[in-house]
């Protein structure tokens, strides 16, 4: 399809009004609770999820009307949704009872060896210990888990909007800045590992130790900051745990099995979809181990993420000179900040189009992309799948993506810090 420029121009406003709705969605959650004769509508608007979504099908209504719905059909085929749909399949898997028994296992017997108390050690280890992890099962699988177990936890208990606030902050930039050992698991890196000969040697040695050092200062010092109120909470809380029936392990083998097997086939939408229907059908053979599949919240992550795709793809224009025009030390700040107003794989994927970019540039690139994914839920790729987990334990089922941002700088500068001055 060919982009005319009244076209680019268009997509550049939706683009900023959707940013922009991103930061209203908790005033629209709370007019549905005030306003009952619209409660729907405003609920609708009110989910983070839906709003590039939403965004994007005016996008596509608009080019239909000015040129056609073939034109629009036509883009649409154009784009790539495989990390959309592998997203919503990572989602669903990695939150099914077996896996979460698994990791909650191995996070208690951790826990164990710590000389901390367990619910501060539990707590540290939802914030280094798997979202390091997900360098190996990929980070939406890794923000899974987390989310998971920090709701479980911490979250479904009393305890203040702050600790819950600063929590999510840190828990998505170390997710970010934790999928870097590899060079397949961070969407912003996968996005150049190939094209620019980034192996696992390279990851690890030039970007996987820095990150590994960012993620421990940041989880060390919010545990700290709360340990009296996690001390607070009830001693039959203390001694909770997520599983709360034995699980055979052979369904645990063999969860772990479709999981890996979806991670491996990640780039293949036919065989990972094909693994996923076989998976669904396997889960209704046990159904006493099985709680309800999050294929709701999968979906609308799904959803969020093909809106971004659609509205991203058309942001090029200006974008991608914006890079090039950056000298190296520039580009880092500046890929930080951009990455708070568009998805950072979108990000380095422009960068890697740059002829003759320096691989000092490259590095800066990268390392900001991924420093800056915490810092609004369009940032990183799993970011939605994190505040669709959450979102029930907070005031009228919402989060404030200001309070997010401003509760994510301090461990974004640190994770800065970390890249620029080790």
């Amino acid at each position: 399809m060919q982009i005319t420029p009244f076209i680019q121009y268009t997509a550049a406003v939706l683009f900023a009004l959707a940013v922009l709705h991103t930061f209203c969605t908790k005033y629209f959650q709370h007019l549905a609770h005030t306003d009952s004769k619209h409660a729907g509508l405003w609920h609708l608007l009110g989910e983070v999820e839906v709003v590039f979504g939403f965004w994007s099908c005016i996008l596509l209504l608009f080019i239909t009307f000015s040129s056609s719905s073939k034109q629009a059909i036509a883009y649409l085929e154009d784009q790539n949704f495989t990390e959309a749909l592998f997203v919503f399949v990572i989602l669903t898997i990695a939150a099914t009872s077996p896996i979460l028994s698994f990791v909650s296992s191995l996070v208690n017997r951790i826990t164990s060896i710590l000389p901390v108390p367990a619910m501060l050690g539990r707590y540290f280890l939802c914030l280094s210990f798997i979202p390091i992890l997900g360098s190996f099962i990929t980070e939406p699988a890794a923000m899974t888990l987390s989310a998971l177990l920090l709701r479980d936890l911490y979250f479904s208990k009393a305890v203040s909007n702050r600790f819950k606030y600063l929590t999510l902050a840190v828990l998505l930039v170390n997710i970010s800045i934790g999928g870097v050992l590899t060079p397949y698991a961070a969407p912003p890196v996968l996005m150049v590992a190939e094209k620019w000969g980034w192996d696992l040697h390279f990851m690890s040695t030039v970007f996987g130790w820095k990150a590994a050092i960012a993620v421990f200062i940041n989880a060390s010092l919010v545990s700290l900051f709360f340990r009296k109120e996690l001390a607070q909470l009830t001693a039959n809380s203390t001694e909770q745990k997520v599983e709360t029936k034995k699980m055979p392990a052979f369904l645990i083998i063999i969860h772990l099995l479709f999981l890996f097997g979806t991670v491996w086939f990640s780039h293949h939408p036919v065989a990972f979809i094909g693994l996923f229907l076989f998976f669904l059908g396997f889960t209704h053979a046990y159904p006493e181990h099985q709680e309800k599949l999050m294929l709701k919240e999968g979906l609308l992550v799904g959803f969020f993420l093909g809106g971004l795709v659609v509205l991203g793809s058309l942001q090029q224009w200006w974008l991608q000179p914006l890079i090039s025009q950056m000298s190296s030390g520039t580009l880092f700040f500046g890929a930080i900040g951009l990455t708070a107003l568009t998805d950072n794989a979108a990000l380095t994927y422009l960068g890697s189009l740059v002829d003759g970019i320096s691989d000092t540039a490259k590095y800066a690139l990268v390392a900001g992309a991924v420093t800056g994914g915490g810092l609004t839920v369009i940032a990183n790729a799993p970011n939605p799948a994190g505040f669709s987990i959450l979102k029930e334990c907070f005031d009228e089922q919402s989060i404030s993506p200001l309070n997010v941002f401003l509760a994510a700088l301090v461990p974004t500068a640190i994770a800065a810090a970390c890249f620029g001055l080790l």
